[in-house]
């Protein structure tokens, strides 16, 4: 049986210092990440007038993909060697997303939720800059796949705000 030095010891190629600087990155976007599903399902819940239906169901396809997100991002941050904050308390201090008091009208859930999409978003790609840097594909690639959503995301309900 290995022992616990060895187990715990991660040797993917990238040093501690970098993984650890990644693992912080990764840890505000899933601040972000998880703030915006509890927003978005908050929403969800709460959603009335003319826009109901559409609304209520949209919500719920957003919410959706942010509970599997959260997962893979949390996963990642464990890849690497590190724990993932997983406490409203260490959400609150990592999130760059404000919690929103009350039930606002539709049309100010929608616009909360494109200021959301776009703050996981500007998360994402700060984290770049040391990802490129030693060459980490795989967070790379979460990180994009993660940025092309919320981007889309952001479009699609920022679509509905026009006139």
């Amino acid at each position: 049986m290995a022992s616990q030095e060895t187990i715990n010891n991660v040797n993917i190629g990238i040093d501690e210092a970098n993984r650890a600087k990644i693992a912080e990155g990764l840890s505000r976007l899933l601040a972000d990440t998880y703030t915006l599903y509890l927003k978005t399902h908050n929403f969800h819940w709460n959603v009335t007038g003319p826009m109901f239906q559409t609304l209520h169901l949209m919500f719920e396809t957003q919410y959706t993909e942010l509970a599997l997100a959260v997962d893979l991002v949390a996963e990642r941050i464990r890849a690497l060697g590190y724990p993932a904050p997983g406490t409203y308390s260490e959400y609150a201090k990592l999130s760059s997303i404000p919690e929103t008091p009350g039930v606002p009208k539709a049309k100010e859930m929608i616009r909360l939720l494109v200021e959301g999409q776009e703050a996981v978003v500007r998360t994402a790609r700060s984290i770049f800059p040391v990802v490129d840097e030693v060459n980490d594909e795989p967070t790379a690639d979460l990180l994009t796949q993660r940025m092309q959503v919320h981007e889309k995301t952001a479009w699609m309900l920022r679509s509905l705000l026009e006139e």
